[in-house]
């Protein structure tokens, strides 16, 4: 156990410190459990607070701390290996499916902020099939959790997004790395894997309708546009439209072999204007408070020349929290700084591409305990 200074990512008002904090004379500044409400006591406690971190025991086996971030890796390295079983036609679906939910939506309680921000800065923990299906999980646990729906109807929806694309799984691949347009017969597997989903998914035993409702039905359009059915309206059930818009958004910010991410901004920009008729449009502007404008793990510059990234949600979704991590002159800081973008000098000027900010750190370096590997 060591005794340290608290790192600014660690700090967010309204979260509660998970450990006493002690002035430097050892005096007690603030008890576990104590709820941050302003600013001013975020500035105080890293100007003066210390505490005892007991990482290297957390290390040892048995006594690591909870971290969404490991939690989420071990929902991917799992589904890597379930997927796969249920293409070849093992019953093992219900019972080794659940538990990777449960590790999805223990991860966004712990911390939704570092869950979304995996889905930007983890894209090296797994083949995008498998961790693709993953983040999609997780806006998805966000978005239903925001409408409150029971616990048995969050778990459907979480499971669904896990295996939403079993159906197309021996391909995936494929389409991952294939730059040309589809042919005909390419898009008629396209077409068709929902339905070859839902098929796969009652081989390995799994009966629950409102799962499967969403595994068919995450490609359809409220303008009946999408497939295999056309569905439209209120035919298309609630979680395959919360699995829809988080399919589209984690598609659009993550690497692919033939073409770079778009902006985070600039993926929720597109969907909401070019394909607006598309989309449930209460369940949109969802998606949008959920994220905010400048979503979780978004790299950004500042008015004031700072270069850092979106950490925290603010009190608007155009005004989150970040972290530089680059000074106003381009050099690196020694201590990542946290500015409220709601302050004229630190509203974000613009949002940067990864190659234009230039940026290596690691999660834990601004998210904290919960964004250990």
């Amino acid at each position: 156990m060591t005794i340290r200074r608290i790192h600014a990512g660690e700090l967010a008002l309204g979260l509660s410190l998970p450990w006493d904090v002690h002035g430097e004379a050892g005096g007690l500044l603030a008890k576990v459990g104590h709820v941050i409400r302003s600013e001013h006591q975020i500035e105080l406690l890293l100007a003066r607070g210390m505490i005892a971190d007991a990482s290297d025991d957390e290390r040892r086996p048995g006594t690591e701390a909870p971290s969404a971030l490991r939690m989420l890796n071990r929902a991917t390295s799992g589904l890597a290996l379930v997927l796969p079983a249920i293409v070849a036609g093992q019953v093992v679906a219900q019972d080794q499916l659940a538990p990777l939910a449960q590790l999805v939506e223990e991860a966004v309680t712990l911390d939704a902020d570092v869950a979304l921000a995996c889905i930007l800065h983890n894209q090296g923990a797994g083949d995008f099939a498998v961790r693709h299906s993953v983040d999609t999980a997780v806006i998805a646990t966000m978005l239903a959790r925001a409408l409150k729906l029971d616990d048995a109807a969050l778990r459907s929806v979480v499971l669904a997004a896990l295996s939403m694309n079993v159906g197309m799984l021996a391909r995936h691949a494929h389409f991952q790395h294939k730059a040309d347009p589809l042919d005909a017969q390419e898009r008629a597997y396209i077409r068709a894997h929902p339905q070859a989903g839902v098929d796969l998914l009652r081989a390995a035993g799994v009966t629950d309708p409102a799962w499967l409702q969403a595994v068919l039905q995450h490609h359809e359009n409220v303008d009946g546009s999408g497939y295999p059915l056309g569905a439209t309206g209120a035919e298309i059930g609630v979680g395959a439209r919360l699995i829809m818009l988080a399919d589209r958004y984690c598609a659009r910010v993550s690497r692919r072999s033939y073409r770079k991410p778009l902006l985070p901004n600039v993926a929720l920009r597109e969907m909401l204007m070019a394909e607006k008729a598309t989309l449930d449009a209460p369940l949109a502007s969802l998606l949008v408070r959920e994220l905010g404008i400048y979503p979780i793990g978004t790299f950004v510059k500042l008015l004031n020349g700072e270069i850092g990234v979106v950490t925290r949600k603010g009190l608007s979704a155009a005004t989150p929290h970040v972290q530089s991590l680059i000074g106003p002159r381009g050099a690196r800081l020694d201590v990542p700084l946290r500015r409220d973008t709601r302050v004229d000098l630190h509203a974000i000027r613009e949002v940067l591409s990864a190659e234009q900010a230039g940026l290596q750190f690691r999660p834990d370096q601004l998210w904290g305990r919960s964004a250990r590997v």
